[in-house]
């Protein structure tokens, strides 16, 4: 499957479904509504992307909000269940380290969760560490975090 990744605003109305159906998913996962506290918005992300599949259809998403220090958290990664295994995932994760590369920062950290054992084979598989945490997810029981430094 041919997939294209490209910047799109943040309120988008692709880019709102996508996020929907993330946090619908999320929901049955834990059992319960998101609990995120730092939620990303229009104002705090340096760039939303979203993928599409050869038709055009909106598969997949990913955002890039820009912390202290050189480091870039990548928040919103999501892929449709339809579209899992194509490589949708990997070319959002590609294009948010190029882009935050361009920004600037030279280390990428992220959150998933413990229900997503799919997510965390993902960024594994991809050369991210799990390390102990970052802002609101140090020591969060149901937080996996990831690092990597980008070269």
């Amino acid at each position: 499957m041919t997939t294209t990744v490209a910047e799109e605003p943040w309120d988008s109305a692709d880019g709102v479904l996508l996020r929907d159906a993330m946090q619908a998913e999320l929901a049955v996962r834990y059992d319960m509504p998101d609990q995120e506290t730092d939620k990303p918005t229009a104002e705090t992300v340096s760039v939303f992307l979203v993928a599409r599949d050869q038709e055009g259809a909106a598969i997949g998403c990913g955002a890039l909000r820009l912390l202290e220090d050189g480091t870039a958290e990548f928040k919103r990664m999501y892929v449709d269940p339809e579209a899992r295994g194509t490589g949708a995932a990997t070319g959002i994760l590609r294009a948010l380290e190029d882009h935050a590369r361009q920004r600037g920062a030279d280390t990428v950290v992220l959150s998933t969760g413990i229900k997503q054992p799919d997510a965390i084979r993902f960024y594994g598989r991809e050369g991210y560490q799990l390390f102990d945490g970052y802002g609101p997810y140090v020591g969060h029981p149901m937080a996996r975090c990831f690092t990597r430094r980008l070269g």
